[in-house]
């Protein structure tokens, strides 16, 4: 017997206090189209139940989104009868409920009507708006009673636009969405019309429309501003959501350019097996991310191709295992005109200078140095971090965030020991910038001088002929005895081995098998402690070895050697000689690398 699918008739609170509070992990949603909290509590992975006004708040967000994504869906199979029925209930229970603001919506948010925050309204609303659009360019006469939740959502979205306007907030992730909603609305209105949308200039082309946004939010070097994987792929979503119907070719020359660039980002930080590594503060692996990845790659398809975000959709989808196939289908033909152009394949080292990423491709390993502005509230304090990915295997990974109503695990993944970066005295890196120095075809070096007082670090990476050079100098002034620590953060099984002689070796695990091998400066002693920690964010209690090598000098240079298990000859010997490091192989080349370039 089917499952009883009902509409929540509660507003909805904030997704992300949708967390055990024990265990740090997302609570399983169970059927959020039943429009019932789950008896007993919500459920954790590790045996926990959860019942609280706040949990139960964010599965209502969760249960009226999938709603959202379901209507979208059923309009789309041509299923018009529960379509419309549920569309018409939704516009009474939104008049009831969006009265007024959301009383209970803590006080940094800008406020929605059906939920906490106006972003989530606007999300919910470009799915209903598009399931509307959907359902009017075939027949428009039954959906007149829908038209008063169309214009109030418009509306909505236009008020909590020039909030954020006022507060010079153009560049927000909120705006793209808050466009996104106001051109579904709006679209979706005068279709039910049955007149042309009248309503670019306000929603695309004016003063604050989207065209405008993204002039504003993303980079030179095709980057949101923000730096993450997530919310750059969250507002390049919305906006190609936006477009709906939209000719590539009548886009502003610009925003064609925008456009492409953020797409290029993805397939530049994404692996030769498509992964795409969760930079700065987003969701380590979760599968409403896997959806929403999903669509936004089919939508990218149709306006910049990419082989490697094609990689990317087969990656998600052989992680979610059960995701929708028809949802290429659903999107296909959404917009008007063929593809704008296709790119080429990354280079061996690509540079984001901007936003100060170098991504660096090493016969198996892929490796990406982080050295950029802090990334506002959204950023990590992991100055020079270095990442190391093989195709399908993340070795050594951005840890990624949980949802963010945990305080303390939140912080745990905002913090340098967190990351594969550097610490000086075992204290938190400050919020700051480091710089590009230089880079070449095969080599990037960078610097940060601000993440604690009176330490300069450099990091260069380059590419060998079959292996990747880490090479971390840190210069310490005005302190006595101070301890500079290097930190290797798997996201795999680890073995280290201390040698009697020579560098300490490490062997990371995975579909893919990385060695390493790591040394230090000539007579300065370092400890390579090993320790248990938390492992990537999706789930705080799996546990991975740390690796903390530190030295009690005012200069030290840590070096590692990388070399993937299919890649050869293999590295036979590594050693650093003043500011030189020697790379031998087993079929007896040599190669040497500076530690500053």
């Amino acid at each position: 017997m089917a499952a009883l699918r009902r509409i929540a008739r509660e507003r909805g609170g904030w997704w992300h206090a949708y967390i055990c509070p024990a265990h740090g992990v997302e609570l399983e949603h169970g059927d959020l189209l039943a429009g019932v909290f789950p008896e007993g509590g919500a459920r954790c992975a590790h045996g926990c139940r959860v019942d609280s006004e706040a949990v139960r708040g964010a599965w209502l967000v969760l249960s009226h989104q999938a709603w959202a994504r379901r209507l979208r869906v059923l309009a789309h199979r041509g299923e018009r009868a529960e379509a419309v029925e549920r569309l018409v209930e939704y516009t009474g229970l939104y008049a009831e409920l969006a009265a007024g603001r959301h009383g209970e919506a803590q006080t940094w948010m800008l406020r929605g009507r059906l939920f906490h925050q106006a972003l989530t309204d606007a999300i919910w609303a470009v799915n209903v708006g598009h399931a509307v659009l959907t359902l009017a360019e075939k027949e428009a006469s039954d959906l007149a009673a829908v038209l008063p939740l169309l214009e109030t959502l418009e509306e909505a979205a236009l008020e909590a636009r020039e909030v954020l306007i006022s507060r010079g907030q153009l560049a927000s992730n909120y705006t793209a969405w808050l466009n996104a909603a106001g051109v579904a609305a709006g679209r979706a209105a005068a279709a039910v019309r049955e007149e042309a949308w009248a309503g670019a200039g306000r929603w695309l082309e004016g003063e604050h429309g989207l065209y405008a946004h993204l002039r504003a939010a993303v980079a030179d070097d095709g980057w949101e501003w923000e730096g993450s994987t997530y919310y750059h792929g969250f507002v390049l979503r919305a906006a190609l959501l936006a477009l709906r119907s939209t000719a590539p070719s009548a886009l502003p020359a610009d925003v064609v350019g925008v456009l492409a660039g953020m797409t290029d980002v993805l397939a530049a930080v994404a692996t030769p097996g498509g992964v795409l590594p969760a930079l700065h503060d987003g969701p380590y692996r979760r599968n409403a991310l896997g959806l929403e990845w999903l669509e936004l790659i089919a939508l990218a398809q149709q306006s910049v191709p990419s082989d490697a975000l094609a990689l990317v959709a087969d990656r998600v989808r052989a992680e979610l295992g059960d995701a929708d196939d028809a949802l290429d289908r659903e999107l296909g033909g959404w917009f008007a005109g063929p593809p704008l152009l296709r790119r080429a394949a990354p280079a061996p080292v690509t540079v984001f200078p901007s936003t100060g990423y170098a991504v660096l491709r090493a016969a198996g390993v892929h490796a990406l140095v982080d050295f950029g502005p802090h990334g506002g509230s959204h950023g990590h304090r992991d100055k020079l971090a270095l990442y190391l990915y093989g195709d399908t295997t993340a070795w050594q990974p951005d840890p990624g965030q949980v949802p963010y109503a945990h305080p303390e695990f939140r912080d745990l993944y905002t913090s340098t020991a967190a990351h594969p970066a550097f610490r000086v005295d075992g204290a938190e890196q400050a919020e700051c910038a480091g710089a590009l120095t230089a880079a070449d075809a095969v080599s990037v070096t960078a610097e940060v001088t601000e993440a604690y007082e009176g330490v300069r670090a450099v990091r260069r990476v380059a590419v060998g002929p079959c292996y990747l050079v880490d090479l971390l100098t840190v210069e310490v002034t005005g302190r006595e005895s101070p301890r500079v620590t290097a930190q290797l953060r798997p996201g795999t099984a680890l073995d280290v081995q201390v040698q009697a002689a020579g560098p300490v070796r490490t062997t990371w695990y995975g579909e893919q098998t990385l060695h390493g091998w790591h040394t230090q400066s000539a007579g300065v002693p370092v400890r390579p402690l090993t320790l248990p920690g938390p492992g990537p964010a999706d789930d705080p209690q799996r546990t991975r070895t740390r690796v903390d090598f530190t030295a009690e000098a005012a200069h030290t240079v840590f070096a590692s050697v990388y070399q993937a298990a299919s890649a050869g000859p293999a590295v036979s010997d590594v050693r650093l000689d003043g500011g030189e490091l020697t790379v031998e192989l087993a079929d007896g080349s040599t190669a040497r690398f500076r530690t500053e370039g």
